[in-house]
């Protein structure tokens, strides 16, 4: 008989939990499904750089866990990409926990954009649709500025 699992402990949660390739629709696209503790494996090991032994430490499991649960989560994510899948992030035996860490690494929620023409500079929030014309000079060709 099996070990019972563990909840791994999830410190970031954020609202978006499905993704898809832009231009398709839904009734034509397969799924696949990635749990959050999966999701949260791959902030730990892809964005914040940590090492198996770390992230295995901040969600409560071993380093040996940690790097089978990340290895899965990267498969999954890879199945998506290659083969045009859409993500659906729900699901996993996990813990909500807040810790000031995890918040000091989120990036900021607004995007920067510049005109080329009058070299004006604005945010627009992440959520909403960005602008499509310079707001002092009505210009369309606009670029947006790495956060």
């Amino acid at each position: 008989m099996a070990r019972p699992r563990k909840n791994r402990i999830v410190a970031f949660n954020p609202d978006i939990s499905y993704f898809k390739p832009r231009g398709i629709p839904m009734l034509d696209l397969e799924e696949v499904h990635l749990t959050v503790d999966e999701r949260e494996s791959i902030r730990l090991a892809d964005l914040l750089d940590m090492s198996h032994e770390e992230a295995g430490r901040n969600m409560g499991v071993s380093r040996a866990t940690f790097g089978r649960i990340v290895q899965q989560a990267r498969k999954t994510i890879a199945d998506a990409m290659i083969n045009g899948k859409a993500i659906n992030i729900e699901g996993g035996k996990y813990k909500i926990t807040n810790t000031v860490k995890a918040k000091a690494k989120i990036k900021t929620k607004e995007r920067t954009f510049i005109c080329p023409e009058c070299n004006h500079k604005w945010q627009v929030t992440r959520n909403t649709k960005e602008s499509k014309n310079c707001p002092l000079c009505n210009n369309k060709n606009l670029h947006h500025i790495r956060d």
